[in-house]
């Protein structure tokens, strides 16, 4: 078992922990990241970003990720690969359980994400950055002057087919009901978009093409099924944010942890950053802004901890 107590524990190594990992360990606190999969995170699914300051050419997600792991553990933060089974977050010391093993920590920063709700279609997985993304904002420049297609009807889909309603030349906004679900200050703007047309009543059944996606097949209930064809398609009907680990100690609305540009939670000396917090806006650079605050503040936290 571990016995040595960390100063801050990480769990997950997306931009946000890694961040969090880069400025604890910069000021000279004893810092581990867990994550499951590999740095990076969400952004590993872009192709290519270029809307994160610093890279004029564009970078690919995973490159990005392991760029950030690589700057943390350069002032010694450490990286375990391990899949979080359990925590005690109320107690002090604070208890993060692996399958193998249990490590110990005055601070924890919980960089978990969310996740991107996928239509669960054939060959959903492998159309990912070759036509077919989650993120108007991170992927949409992709598709200046060319056709695409989002899909949902709340808040994110609206705000992503304004989006692109301004660079591409077309926009297919396809909803399952007659209405949208999205805020009343979308409706206008989107009904007066020359660039925008409506598909009610209707749902996205299959995606087609070889190496890129080149068209979709969408089934309405009035009018039966029709292939529109697209350069793009962007997936907007929702997120699952990661955080059933923390039901019971942390305070949860809508699923995401209740933390504010502090990042700080109910719980003290533990912090939210990134996707997983509730926040109005997420993206790669938010992410990072939220692991440098929490580090901030987590390195207050330990100046003044005492062991209970």
């Amino acid at each position: 078992m571990q016995t040595n107590i960390y100063d801050v524990i990480i769990i997950g190594g997306g931009p946000a922990g890694y961040t969090a990992a880069l400025y604890a360990a910069r000021a000279g606190l004893s810092t581990l990241v867990i994550e499951k999969f590999s740095a990076g995170g969400q952004m590993t699914e872009t192709e290519s970003i270029e809307n994160f300051p610093g890279f004029n050419e564009g970078i690919d997600g995973f490159t990005l990720g392991f760029k950030m792991q690589a700057g943390a553990e350069k002032f010694g933060a450490e990286t375990v690969n391990a899949e979080v089974t359990g925590v005690a977050l109320l107690q002090t010391p604070k208890r993060i359980r692996t399958a193998r093993e249990e490590y110990l920590a005055k601070a924890v920063i919980i960089a978990t994400g969310a996740t991107h709700k996928h239509l669960g279609l054939d060959g959903e997985e492998a159309m990912i950055g070759r036509g077919v993304g989650y993120c108007a904002a991170c992927d949409g420049m992709l598709y200046r002057g060319k056709t695409v297609a989002v899909v949902g009807g709340g808040n994110s889909a609206a705000a992503d087919a304004l989006l692109l309603s301004r660079i591409c030349k077309k926009v297919y906004l396809i909803h399952r009901r007659d209405t949208l679900r999205a805020e009343k200050v979308y409706h206008e703007p989107l009904m007066r978009a020359e660039t925008v047309e409506f598909k009610w009543n209707s749902v996205v059944k299959a995606l087609n093409g070889e190496e890129r996606l080149t068209s979709i097949t969408i089934e309405s209930l009035q009018t039966g099924q029709e292939e529109l064809p697209i350069d793009g398609l962007f997936i907007s009907v929702g997120r699952s944010p990661e955080t059933a680990l923390f039901e019971g100690q942390l305070t949860l609305e809508n699923g995401y942890i209740v933390a504010g540009e502090d990042t700080k939670t109910n719980a003290d000396g533990v912090y939210a950053v990134g996707d997983v917090r509730t926040k109005a806006f997420r993206q790669i650079v938010t992410a990072a802004a939220d692991g440098a605050a929490a580090a901030h503040f987590a390195e207050e936290y330990i100046a003044n901890y005492k062991e209970k």
